[in-house]
């Protein structure tokens, strides 16, 4: 198993439950975070390490940001804050369940993706026509609710989701990173693949513009206009999410899921507190399998748990295998109704 690099320190609940509140309350930009000097720095030089080797002379300037991006046209990359600092790291595990890209090679892994944006912007490859042939319409709306189709040899997988399949911009950056990764054996992987060609084109037009002086640098960009002056408890007010609200009706299938079946006996174990153990597992999974936003999977696993918990819902402890599956396909069906037909649960007929 891969141990995060992130050094969450251990400390009493009621001693850092304190420190948690006044770190919620103060300003992001007042830390004083700096990539320089802490584990960041030599992974993004390893970033323009496979820059380098690639063919690649363009380095992206990285800053510090509330997520992982790249600023639209611009070729400079953003870095969560919160990986800077393990305080800040460790609210944003309890807050979101989870800290997205926290190894280092999780961290590589969306640096290529977002060298890849840079890369696109810094030569303006979306205003050509070859790119546009091949990955669509830039000016195309930007939906964090897309429609993928899983298993589509149409696009590469890299980051979780069916991630290619969400824009044009992400389908070239997807591509780029699949090609920059050093063990990728693209070649290989996708011979037989339709997004062979996108491919084909990064390995392309990386030989013909690598070297070159690029359009756009990134260099008069106003990172002052990026500058954090909001608290850390503000930020995740405007990114977390209110718990998903799904119709009464499906208290009749979470107590099917948590059911007891005669003949296992044995202790009971509570269903909230069962699931509450497993919904990081349970989000990552389903997310990474619908393709469906892992804020909205995170809303409605949190929300399946409140209910569990209100309806004071137990099971055997010798059925939790079965009832961790049933949990999971139920969830995944919920998904898969939100990502085609717009919400959780349709169709809602009752009886005159």
């Amino acid at each position: 198993m891969v141990q995060s690099i992130i050094p969450f320190e251990e400390a009493k609940p009621d001693a850092w439950s304190q420190e948690r509140a006044k770190l919620l309350q103060d300003k992001i930009k007042d830390f004083g975070l700096k990539i320089e000097g802490t584990y960041l720095e030599p992974i993004i030089g390893q970033l323009y390490d496979e820059l380098e080797r690639a063919g690649i002379a363009f380095k992206p300037k990285v800053y510090l940001a509330d997520e992982w991006a790249c600023p639209d046209g611009v070729p400079v990359i953003g870095i969560p804050f919160y990986l800077a600092d393990a305080r800040l790291a460790r609210i944003e595990d309890e807050m979101m369940d989870g800290v997205e890209a926290q190894t280092e090679q999780e961290i590589l892994s969306y640096l290529r993706h977002e060298a890849g944006h840079a890369f696109c912007y810094a030569h303006k490859l979306f205003e050509t026509e070859p790119w546009r042939a091949l990955f669509g319409d830039m000016s195309l709306p930007y939906n964090e609710d897309y429609k993928p189709q899983p298993f589509s040899r149409n696009f590469v997988r890299h980051i979780p989701g069916w991630y290619a399949q969400k824009h044009p911009d992400e389908d070239f950056a997807e591509s780029f990173a699949v090609w920059l990764t050093p063990d990728s054996n693209w070649r290989e992987a996708y011979r037989d693949w339709a997004c062979y060609t996108k491919l084909a084109y990064v390995d392309s037009i990386v030989k013909q513009l690598g070297r070159t002086a690029p359009t756009v640098s990134g260099e008069d960009y106003d990172f002052a206009s990026e500058e954090l002056v909001y608290s850390v408890g503000d930020h995740y007010a405007r990114t977390r999410p209110e718990l998903g609200r799904l119709p009464a009706e499906l208290d009749h299938e979470l107590k099917y899921v948590f059911r007891h079946r005669t003949k296992l006996g044995g202790e009971s174990v509570r269903a909230a507190a069962f699931l509450s153990r497993h919904r990081r597992q349970i989000i990552g999974r389903v997310a990474y399998w619908t393709g469906l936003y892992d804020v909205t999977v995170r809303s409605l696993i949190l929300h399946l748990i409140e209910r569990a918990d209100k309806l004071e819902l137990t099971l055997p402890a010798p059925d939790t295998d079965r009832a961790l599956i049933d949990f999971v396909a139920f969830a995944s069906t919920l998904c898969m109704n939100r990502l085609y037909k717009g919400q959780f649960v349709f169709n809602q007929e009752r009886r005159a």
